[in-house]
């Protein structure tokens, strides 16, 4: 135990080429899953090369650590755990930053611990363009057109607007990242309790961009099956977390994407795959993301005044006085109009109980978003979905004129968005 973190050790293992990372918090009814798909594909397609499992924990205490230790594999495992009480998917990571370069690892593939769809070709996938010249792989693969809202509707046209890379699934839960990315992720001077937990998906994939390392896609050759999500459920901590962190890396990069121009394809490493296998259903319950919104109005129009300019707040209260939860409807200028006043509202204020009020008063917006999402494309198919959300990421970056215009519009105020 060092710094009161745990490490069990029990091949004593002191050097890898290879390191499959598995985060977890109270996964022992499905770790076991991954951990063996992962070693399969590591004897599999790295026969000659050092390898290792790590199952990276926040001290689970429902046994996750023996369902991970106790799984039959070829190759390798290390346990590392958080002290007792230290909780954050981003706490995890961290640990196994530090492991992947104390061991010397050349490539670190991580998966998330309630996949259930993993084979062990991922771990081709992942680490193969890693061994070659790339610092940072994410994932390309078949999604219900309802999971994944946060990267639908924020994470990734916001992204692509930014920095100019395409780069689908910034948040999807499954990674491959080198040892000299690894050394710069533990150098790097922005860390805070949001990065430490839910805020560390985007950060690594932001981190990886803006800094300049080598950025690819790999396709993983089936859907991502785990365990879905509700965008109408309670996600507050999450979206929270998520989102003030890309607001926050948009302050510390303001240089680099106010010189940006129009996105570019990432490369792609593989191929499409054309898998017949179609993702588990998302179920959303409408009512709850129109009930939601309405109460926002209640609850936040004050500070929504203060917020969105009143073309766009005018245009927003005409889609209230229509609300219906079956034909609710606004454009995506408008959404990225919101989003994008909101990340300027973050910015100027001073305290963290203010920004933490900002965040709140999105909340409803963007549940009003994906309730005019999910209105727009009820009746369309995968294919048709995913061409939509493209055409909304070319309307984000057709609006960046808006977001610089209103971002440098708040210096000029000298820090007030509007005058009394």
């Amino acid at each position: 135990m060092q710094n009161g973190t745990i490490v069990e050790n029990p091949d004593h293992v002191t050097s890898a080429d290879i390191i499959v990372g598995i985060p977890s918090f109270n996964e022992a009814d499905s770790i076991a899953l991954p951990a063996d798909a992962a070693s399969r594909g590591l004897v599999e397609y790295y026969p000659g090369l050092k390898c290792v499992l790590i199952n990276v924990d926040n001290h689970s205490e429902d046994g996750t650590r023996e369902a991970f230790l106790g799984t039959p594999t070829k190759v390798p495992k290390v346990y590392i755990s958080t002290p007792p009480g230290v909780r954050g998917k981003g706490n995890n990571f961290r640990n196994l930053f530090k492991a992947a370069v104390e061991l010397g690892a050349r490539a670190v593939v991580v998966v998330d611990a309630d996949l259930k769809s993993i084979t062990p070709a991922w771990i081709r996938y992942l680490a193969e363009p890693l061994l070659g010249r790339y610092d940072y792989v994410t994932p390309i693969y078949l999604r219900h057109k309802y999971d994944g809202t946060i990267t639908n509707h924020i994470a990734y046209p916001l992204l692509r607007t930014l920095f100019e890379l395409r780069v689908r699934q910034p948040i999807g839960g499954d990674f491959g990242f080198s040892g000299r990315l690894a050394r710069a992720f533990l150098a790097e001077k922005v860390w805070n309790d949001r990065i430490a937990h839910f805020g560390i998906d985007i950060w690594m994939t932001t981190i990886a961009i803006a800094r300049r390392f080598n950025v690819c896609q790999a396709f993983l050759g089936s859907p991502k099956i785990h365990r879905p999500k509700d965008p109408s459920a309670d996600l507050e901590v999450m979206f929270t977390q998520v989102v003030s962190t890309l607001f926050e890396l948009m302050i510390d990069f303001e240089y680099l994407w106010k010189d940006t121009g129009s996105s570019r394809p990432s490369s792609i490493y593989g191929f499409g795959l054309g898998v017949e296998e179609q993702p588990p259903a998302v179920d959303v319950n409408t009512a709850r993301l129109l009930e939601s919104f309405k109460k926002g109005f209640g609850t936040y129009k004050d500070l929504w005044r203060d917020v969105i300019p009143l073309p766009e707040l005018t245009e927003l209260e005409r889609a209230v006085a229509n609300a219906d939860e079956e034909s609710f409807y606004y454009p995506s200028r408008l959404w990225a109009r919101i989003l994008f006043n909101f990340a300027v509202a973050y910015k100027k204020q001073a305290s963290e109980e203010m920004r933490a009020e900002v965040m709140k008063a999105l909340i409803p917006l963007y549940h009003s978003r994906v309730l005019s999402f999910v209105n727009k494309t009820r009746q369309a198919s995968l294919k048709d979905t995913e061409e939509y959300l493209e055409d909304i990421s070319r309307v984000f970056e057709a609006e960046k004129f808006y977001l610089i215009e209103r971002w440098d519009q708040e210096k000029a105020h000298n820090g007030r968005l509007f005058h009394p």
